[in-house]
């Protein structure tokens, strides 16, 4: 979620000050760009994964602060609510077996973090939504401890005006209220990182802003809200309606929702950051002491605190990243379009895919995005979210195609040729794309995995709750085994 906050109260002069330090942090950004102060050497991928919490029973666990302390591991932290957890994976390059790396990693820090939530009766699931969530895991009194949490819930139903309305038609149709933003803590992900520098910046983030479509179809996870099967990645339109702050009116005045696909392709980082600054008015207007550009100007790295925090409010499911390590400034696109799991192994599949297609559209010589219009590709987006392993999608050359069809037949040769640009070793790339390639023949990912159960339970006269809890729980074991899902029995 971001920078850690104190809980406190804004005044009108606080919001004045932040948005003048923004924009002296974003000349600063600019003037960083064109003179090249960045890491741009051995460029690094990075992953975060976020987990829900469940009791023996699969309902949602409340324990989130309990389990934190059992595991007692930094690389684990807080999310929104008090079933959710999330883990950060140390970054490293992809070559050299990194993929492996990350996958067996992984694995360890998921086992380790199981046994200690035993401990105080909790378990883990990777998995987009909880299926078993029933309204009052999402009341305000199940937000996190965290501050942080609680003001931005705060500041995004002020900046509304008026209770947030969860909307979706689907397979099924839910239509609810919410007096704070916990339906946002529903949704759990993955957060993929690839390290770039500013001149291919525009490339990489344009060519995820292409493909992210593609991974929603294969990758769909989360069927199922508070009972109702909807979308095959209902965290989409979930999180696109839990933290929108603007008004039945303001809609209709065209005003852009905070969790944005985007407008247009980009030729620039800056694009990115500008269009923040100029359109989204700041939930967090926290201003440090930081002169930005005298710490330039006396050869440091600014932080750039404030363009930062405020980035962290602008949910973009392809994200601009500045950081800071050991002194020195880099630039990262932050994919977040995917739920995890349903295995370990299943998402080091997704992500492998996504490095590898990235890379080589980002290269191309004749790049995918001169050739097809954005809201093509924020189409296929929603498409995609909704129907996943059964979508079809708009590519350019071929027009409308299963989305299965089109990775088996041009996108997994590509994502081939772009890891091993990457480094990554043969036997690595056709174990994780072997996986994706078996998806898409069979049909099976884990949104369609789970609705098939849940309706053979049904179908044996199980109600509703009871499939998905039943399922849920056959879910969590075959999680652990770590055998990919499409291998899964139906």
């Amino acid at each position: 979620m971001g920078e850690e906050v104190d809980l406190q109260e804004f005044t009108r002069a606080d919001r004045t000050r932040h948005r003048e330090k923004v924009r002296r942090c974003l000349d600063v950004l600019a003037r960083m760009l064109r003179e090249s102060r960045f890491d741009v050497e051995n460029p690094m991928t990075g992953m975060e994964i976020e987990f829900n919490l469940v009791d023996d029973d699969g309902h949602p666990s409340l324990k989130s602060a309990e389990v934190l302390e059992a595991i007692a591991d930094p690389a684990f932290q807080t999310e929104l609510a008090q079933f959710n957890l999330e883990i950060n994976m140390l970054p490293r390059p992809l070559g050299d077996r990194g993929a492996t790396g990350f996958e067996d990693d992984l694995r360890a820090s998921l086992n380790e973090a199981e046994t200690r939530a035993n401990e105080v009766d909790a378990h883990m699931v990777m998995i987009g939504i909880l299926p078993t969530l029933e309204d009052g895991h999402l009341s305000p009194s199940r937000i996190s401890p965290n501050p942080r949490y609680k003001l931005l819930s705060d500041q995004i139903l002020a900046a509304r005006g008026e209770d947030l309305v969860i909307d979706i038609a689907g397979a099924e149709r839910l239509s609810t209220t919410s007096e704070s933003i916990m339906p946002e803590a529903a949704c759990t992900s993955t957060q993929l990182h690839v390290q770039v520098s500013p001149d291919n910046f525009a490339a990489y983030w344009n060519a995820s802003q292409v493909i992210c479509g593609i991974q929603l179809a294969i990758g769909a996870n989360s069927p199922y809200l508070l009972g109702r099967r909807l979308w095959a990645e209902t965290r989409i339109p979930l999180f696109e309606q839990a933290t929108d702050t603007r008004s039945e009116e303001l809609k209709e005045q065209g005003v852009r929702p905070r969790v944005w696909f985007g407008e247009r392709w980009i030729t620039s980082i800056f694009d990115l950051f500008e269009e923040n600054v100029r359109f989204f008015p700041a939930l967090l207007p926290i201003t440090d002491e930081e002169d930005p550009l005298e710490v330039l100007e006396a050869g440091g790295t600014p932080a750039l605190s404030e363009l930062k925090l405020h980035n962290g409010t602008v949910y973009r499911w392809n994200r601009p990243v500045y950081d800071v390590v050991d002194g020195v400034p880099h630039l990262r696109v932050e994919n977040r379009v995917l739920a995890a799991g349903p295995t370990v192994v299943d998402t080091l599949a997704n992500a492998a895919f996504y490095f590898g297609l990235v890379r080589v559209l980002a290269e191309d010589d004749r790049p995918i995005w001169s050739r097809m219009s954005f809201q093509a590709a924020e189409e296929n987006f929603h498409v995609a979210a909704q129907h996943g392993i059964d979508a079809k999608v708009y590519w350019p050359g071929v027009g409308e195609v299963p989305a299965t069809e089109l990775v088996l037949r041009r996108l997994l040769p590509m994502a081939r040729e772009g890891l091993a640009r990457w480094g990554v070793a043969d036997d690595e790339a056709e174990r994780l794309l072997g996986i994706v390639e078996q998806r898409c023949v069979l049909h099976r990912n884990g949104a369609s995995w789970y609705v098939d159960r849940v309706a053979a339970h049904e179908a044996a006269g199980e109600d509703r709750a009871e499939a998905l809890r039943l399922t849920l729980l056959e879910y969590r074991r075959h999680m652990h085994s770590n055998e990919p899902v499409h291998t899964w029995p139906l």
